[in-house]
């Protein structure tokens, strides 16, 4: 052992015109940690300081005062600080010793809005020495924090360990607490590992009561037909699935709004916004809002207690116009390709189709434009050939003229086509080919 740490200081103190003359290993084993602070060389003993002089007897001498200390002596039992070695008129290079401080720190928890600030008592100040030169040096001390933070996993809010590592000082700030935690500091874990000391650690407890910081996880659920890619058609949603920020959906969208805080929450501020417009307020814990018109939607969600604020979440809802096509043939052969008459549409909220064969009888009639006509009359195959349709819908987008009889009236006055439409009112009619071809 003591030939490992004679070359571990002749490495340490290779740019030095003269090598470390010190063993840190005495005839009472008393152990001790080596650090190195930049240039400057550290010992860290377990409870007293013992030197070995490695060149025989020498005069010890003080870095600060430049003085002797111990004179013509080969085992040195000094204070802390910063020592050099004389002997014969020739000076060795300077090292720093220090005894680890007792475990004496006592610590307490002021929960804040923005973070949380922990008050140290007793000894945490740095290791201090003055070199030869006159300067002074510090050897920072380390400290970890562990808690429990509040931590958000898509669903709710659950513990999770956290820890902090940091400098050692009468102040330390962590994030904000969100909940009840039990605080453990535990201090100079390097150097009392190396020595074998016991773990010093400081510990306290955040009550509930004491919280005072609020946060959110704003959740949006509707029931909603969200748009394809191709911006053709409508794809149904099942209820309660997530709402998305950058997503067009069809009206009407039914929405609801979980603002998921944190336990120290006790008011909440909702505003919805079309544009820049408000056009609703509310201040429940979640609401729930139907978006019928087309346009962009922001809703904010904001959270607080008599002490803080939280920062606001928004989700934005973008609510497509009306549309609505029809195909002029479908091929119901059973190879899965256009075995339907079915519409393209976005963003309706009422839809009626007629299907008529050349005589005028009625062969076929659906309200949900999801669905459509498999092409059968009574369970057997219709002929094929060209049928005639005749539709009415209504979009999520329609104003004044939202009712038919109206359209008529605007239809003439304006001399409008049978099958021209108004915004989110279609009232359309054509022909439709039935051919069966061959399944592929």
């Amino acid at each position: 052992m003591r030939k490992n740490i004679l070359i571990l200081l002749f490495l340490l103190a290779a740019s030095a015109v003269y090598a470390l003359p010190i063993n840190v290993e005495s005839t009472t084993n008393v152990k001790a940690a080596l650090r190195v602070s930049g240039a400057d060389t550290l010992f860290f003993f377990k409870d007293k300081i013992e030197l070995h002089s490695l060149i025989g007897k020498a005069d010890l001498y003080s870095t600060e005062t430049g003085t002797v200390v111990q004179s013509n002596d080969d085992y040195f039992y000094p204070e802390d600080g910063g020592y050099f070695l004389v002997k014969e008129g020739v000076e060795y290079s300077p090292f720093y010793v220090f005894k680890v401080r007792a475990a004496d720190i006592s610590m307490t928890v002021e929960p804040e809005c923005e973070n949380t600030l922990l008050r140290l008592s007793g000894d945490v100040s740095p290791y201090r020495y003055t070199r030869r030169n006159g300067t002074t040096g510090t050897y920072a001390r380390t400290c970890s924090v562990e808690y429990t933070a509040l931590a958000w996993n898509s669903e709710e809010w659950a513990d999770s360990a956290a820890q902090v590592s940091t400098h050692l000082s009468e102040t330390i700030l962590l994030p904000a607490l969100y909940g009840k935690t039990a605080v453990t500091l535990c201090y100079d874990a390097g150097l009392r590992d190396t020595l074998e000391l016991a773990p010093a650690c400081a510990e306290t407890e955040v009550k509930a009561e004491d919280v005072k910081a609020v946060k959110l996880e704003l959740v949006t659920l509707g029931t909603a037909k969200e748009n394809d890619p191709a911006g053709n058609n409508e794809l149904e949603r099942l209820v309660e699935q997530k709402i998305e920020d950058g997503k067009s959906y069809s009206g009407a969208l039914e929405a609801a709004f979980y603002s998921n805080p944190t336990p120290a929450a006790q008011f909440y501020q909702w505003s919805i916004y079309k544009s820049t417009d408000k056009i609703a307020g509310r201040t429940d814990k979640d609401i729930r809002y139907t978006f019928s018109e087309p346009g962009s939607y922001r809703v904010v969600c904001r959270v607080n207690n008599a002490f803080c604020e939280s920062d606001s979440m928004e989700q934005v809802i973008s609510i497509s116009e009306s549309y609505l096509r029809v195909p002029n043939v479908f091929t119901p052969n059973g190879d899965g390709v256009n075995d339907e008459f079915r519409v393209a549409y976005r963003s309706l909220r009422e839809f009626h189709c007629w299907v008529y064969n050349r005589w005028g009888h009625l062969v076929y009639e659906w309200t949900d434009p999801a669905k459509g006509w498999d092409g059968t009359i009574g369970g057997r195959p219709a002929a094929e050939g060209a049928y005639f349709y005749v539709i009415r819908a209504m979009g999520t987008d329609a104003g004044k003229y939202a009712n038919y009889e109206a359209l008529k009236a605007v239809y003439k006055k304006k001399k409008l086509k049978a099958d021209e439409t108004l915004i989110g009112v279609y009232q359309m009619s054509g022909d439709i080919n039935l051919l069966r071809g061959k399944k592929n």
